[in-house]
């Protein structure tokens, strides 16, 4: 829920869309593919990691976008070839919450056994 309401947030603020080469290209993927992990029937530390795998798959696709939006518009063609600053730094939330709740789960499950 936190997750679909940053990313509604964000797309009510501004008008951003997949592919513009920004934050949402790593946040969109990434709350899709966990979404439906949960969908799926998958446990929590699974869908934990689809939303990992996803959000850096779109992060790492910013790299071959021109950006349209944003202050990297400005550079038109040269913003090709460069990940996009949001996008990286919405990878590295995501990713150390991911890294943070799995690392907790484990030792939840350490401390049980």
């Amino acid at each position: 829920t936190m997750l679909e309401n940053a990313l509604s947030g964000i797309q009510d603020i501004g008008n951003a869309k997949l592919g513009d080469k920004t934050l949402l290209d790593t946040l969109i993927p990434g709350v899709e593919a966990y979404s439906a992990a949960l969908d799926a029937g998958k446990n929590f530390k699974e869908a934990l990691a689809d939303m990992q795998k996803a959000a850096k798959k779109g992060w790492q696709s910013t790299e071959g976008m021109i950006a349209k939006i944003g202050r990297a518009s400005r550079l038109g063609e040269r913003s090709r070839g460069v990940l996009d600053a949001g996008a990286t730094s919405c990878y590295l939330i995501l990713n150390a919450m991911a890294e943070s709740v799995l690392g907790l789960l484990t030792a939840g499950e350490s401390a049980r056994a």
